[in-house]
């Protein structure tokens, strides 16, 4: 058992820049996940989470993060969009490698319920879903004006290592 703490990343936003991956879809696409009340469900589009560029800064700051933490990847992955399942870890070989030498290696938990996991820390850029605002330990809210990019989450959590 490992004697350190133990940190939790969001995947979509966090690590993932959703938003580049978007602007390269058709209107026409995009308009046809929208549901009734004007709300966009663009995670439920096929194959929209295979291709997506990892945030600005989130490699290195994963790669530093996990040398000095037990840390996972802790991400919601679409119910009615069963490919991203498949993406999301497609994602993490490509941008943190696949083998036992990558930080993330059998790291991915994928849960619609980010409150069940025990830990320390978890890193979020959306703290009222999926059980991200119930989580026990802190949660860091990634994007936000106290943690707007990797360098500022990096250099609170080292010093809480």
């Amino acid at each position: 058992m490992s004697s350190k703490k133990v940190l939790y990343i969001d995947l979509d936003n966090t690590l993932v820049d959703f938003s580049a991956r978007l602007e390269g879809i058709h209107p026409s696409v995009l308009a046809q996940y929208v549901d009734e009340d004007g709300k966009p469900n663009y995670d439920e589009i096929p194959g929209v989470f295979a291709l997506m560029p990892p945030v600005r800064g989130a490699i290195e700051a994963f790669t530093e993060l996990a040398e000095l933490f037990d840390t996972y990847i802790l991400s919601t992955a679409p119910w009615e969009n069963p490919s991203a399942w498949q993406h999301k870890i497609e994602w993490v070989h490509l941008h943190l490698g696949r083998g036992p030498e990558s930080p993330a290696y059998k790291r991915l938990i994928l849960s619609h319920h980010k409150n069940l996991n025990k830990g320390d820390f978890l890193v979020d850029d959306r703290r009222d879903h999926n059980g991200a605002g119930e989580f026990a330990g802190e949660l860091v809210w990634f994007g936000q004006p106290d943690f707007p990019d990797w360098p500022t989450v990096v250099a609170y959590l080292r010093k809480r290592a």
